[in-house]
């Protein structure tokens, strides 16, 4: 589940002297943004192995900072690189990232002033009750693209392989009252596989099915030929008490109409990924924040054959879609295989788009530059932060 999906036009790279050259399988405008990202670094080859992952907890790359230790689970500590050249002119201070185990513990941490910066896994309640006049701190929201989607595994051996009893699951699932009830409006609901704001954005799932229906789920289910009520299991990753709510919420709307059983589970995210990844989860809910600005991020790597989310989904539509998609230099030529290959999505529903987060960073009054911390693109611009 890492990204090689992003890298999946690459044919072959080959090197003359400081020129490299890739060679692709098939046009792919999106190339250059694909590796600009952490995909696409630059690294020595006698540190990293060609055929297992690098275990002594360094880093090579390309970029404003240098990664001076390491504690899984716990810390990172970066430091300005020197000798970096690129597009970034102020490479900011040292900064100590710190990791940690769940919600609760960051708020914690916040709250005992333990950390100057906290963004992203706050709980909802604390999000909820901020105010940007609170004294002692700053508070920025702003838009972002992160999404969250309930995952269906399709395969001959998960009892959502049919793809009549994954459409029923869409016709039933309340969207505004999971983010009412679990997010507390700190996320907003999502009807289609490209989130708003971002080109190509549709409501697909809300055109289909534009209202909870459990008689229209019950006749898909009589079609499909399926005992009722449907049983299946559902995981999420452990870390975030937002998940165990989210969780408890889509069990108590699925079983409220009489046609499904979920058993929910969570576990440690190493494990949760092995798990689906394996085909060992009929359904999961998995977060995606954005690898670059374009709405490929979006179309591929999530629907796409053999795409990062491993639920066995294949359909040569979408696949003709994404490939037709990133044809185009002029991204604004894409728009209709986007807005195609969204409604082919909520028909097959390999997935269930559920939200999209809004950002939320928390500073202290003598820390600058937060604001600027993230902006919906995946980049966490830790050089704009300074102290006052």
């Amino acid at each position: 589940v890492g990204p090689a999906s992003l890298l999946d036009t690459l044919q072959s790279v080959s090197v003359d002297g400081q020129t490299v050259s890739f060679r692709l399988t098939a046009p792919d405008a999106t190339f250059p943004y694909k590796i600009a990202t952490g995909a696409g670094a630059i690294v020595d080859r006698t540190e990293y192995p060609a055929n297992r992952l690098r275990t002594d907890g360094g880093a090579d790359g390309t970029g404003p900072y240098v990664l001076t230790s390491y504690t899984k689970d716990r810390q990172a500590r970066l430091s300005p690189n020197e000798s970096y050249r690129g597009a970034v002119q102020h490479t900011g201070r040292p900064v100590l990232m710190r990791y940690y185990e769940d919600s609760a513990a960051l708020e914690k941490a916040w709250q005992e002033r333990r950390v100057d910066v906290a963004a992203r896994t706050l709980p909802p309640a604390v999000l909820a009750g901020l105010s940007p006049s609170g004294p002692g701190r700053r508070v920025t929201e702003s838009d972002s693209t992160e999404t969250r989607d309930l995952v269906l595994n399709v395969r001959e051996n998960s009892p959502l392989h049919d793809r009549r009893v994954r459409q029923a699951l869409a016709a039933v699932i309340n969207r505004e009252k999971l983010v009412s009830q679990v997010y507390q409006g700190t996320t907003d609901p999502l009807y289609s596989l490209i989130p708003a704001g971002v080109t190509g954005h549709t409501t697909s799932f809300f055109d289909t099915y534009p209202k909870p229906d459990p008689q229209r789920a019950r006749k898909l289910l009589d079609a499909a030929g399926v005992s009722m009520p449907v049983r299946f299991t559902y995981g999420y990753a452990e870390g975030r008490e937002s998940a165990v709510a989210e969780a408890a919420e889509l069990k108590r709307q699925l079983e409220a109409t009489g046609l499904f059983y979920v058993t929910t589970k969570a576990y440690p995210w190493a494990d949760f990924q092995q798990r689906y990844a394996d085909g060992r989860l009929d359904a999961y809910g998995v977060g995606w924040v954005a690898d670059f600005p374009d709405p490929d991020t979006f179309s591929g790597p999530l629907v796409g054959t053999d795409g990062s989310l491993k639920n066995g989904y294949s359909s040569k539509e979408a696949d003709r879609l994404v490939r037709d998609g990133r044809r185009y230099e002029d991204r604004s030529r894409a728009v209709e295989d986007f807005k195609s290959l969204q409604d082919v999505v909520a028909q097959d529903v390999p997935l269930i788009p559920l939200w999209q987060r809004k950002e939320y960073v928390l500073s202290t009054e003598d820390v600058g530059g937060a604001q600027y911390l993230s902006d919906a693109t995946g980049v966490f611009r830790l050089w704009r932060l300074d102290w006052i």
